[in-house]
């Protein structure tokens, strides 16, 4: 797997202003990897939603390429909502938290089945978007930030059974951390995982995606469609 890797910087640094201006820069970082590339390379961006659209919408504009969304779910459990037992997408690709076992059962479906309609639901209403066909294409999949890297590692997962040409994950900031759990996504896999990651800082500590714009507002779901509908229109 090919790592770039912009900045490292400080964990307590403001580095974007917003979703948009993360987007741009992270455009330049991608197209200048995407010049590396015979002429006749085909991208397609997949976008994160709903968060990831204002950041990928940037990075296909630059690329010239179709945008997409992947829609992937943390599983939570009712008692706990902030803690990620493992992701769902909507096609049905799960991956589980190393400490969540088999044999918890019921609970650990239940949850799954909750997770997995809330992410159909989201995919539901994203009745214009293209549905793009990756095969053979290079399939960059951009979120606003990893914290985690659950949905993340999950879209991925999702997005192999595809056939794309290569895999890039592609967002403004991540822990340092995530780069070694990059590599290991593609190492564990049975099919090729991660094969180039796009990362334009680094900071440590992290602490959390938000820290690192100065607006940082929840994007709602007609804000994230109506990005989706004006990168075609335009």
């Amino acid at each position: 797997m090919s790592l770039s890797r912009l900045s490292q910087g400080s964990g307590n640094a403001t580095i974007f202003v917003d979703r948009h201006d993360a987007g741009e820069k992270l455009a330049q970082a991608v197209l200048a990897e995407a010049q590396t590339l015979p002429d006749s390379t085909k991208f397609v961006v997949y976008a994160l939603p709903r968060g990831g659209l204002p950041v990928a919408a940037p990075v296909a504009r630059a690329l010239g390429c179709p945008l997409d969304v992947i829609v992937a779910k943390k599983i939570t459990r009712p008692e706990n909502l902030e803690l990620a037992i493992g992701a769902v997408t909507a096609d049905g690709q799960v991956l589980w938290q190393k400490t969540v076992s088999s044999d918890q059962g019921r609970s650990r479906e239940e949850a799954l089945r909750v997770a997995q309609n809330k992410a159909q639901a989201q995919l539901a209403r994203f009745v214009d978007r293209p549905d793009i066909d990756p095969k053979g294409a290079i399939a960059l999949i951009v979120d606003d930030g990893i914290a985690t890297g659950m949905t993340m590692a999950v879209a991925v997962k999702s997005l192999r059974t595809r056939n794309p040409l290569e895999i890039w994950v592609c967002a403004p900031v991540a822990p340092l951390g995530m780069v070694d759990s990059l590599r290991r996504w593609s190492d564990a896999s049975e099919r090729r995982g991660v094969d180039r990651a796009i990362i334009l800082a680094t900071p440590d500590p992290f602490w959390s995606v938000s820290r690192f714009y100065q607006v940082f507002t929840q994007v709602e779901t007609e804000e994230a469609l109506a990005c989706l509908q004006n990168f075609y229109k335009n």
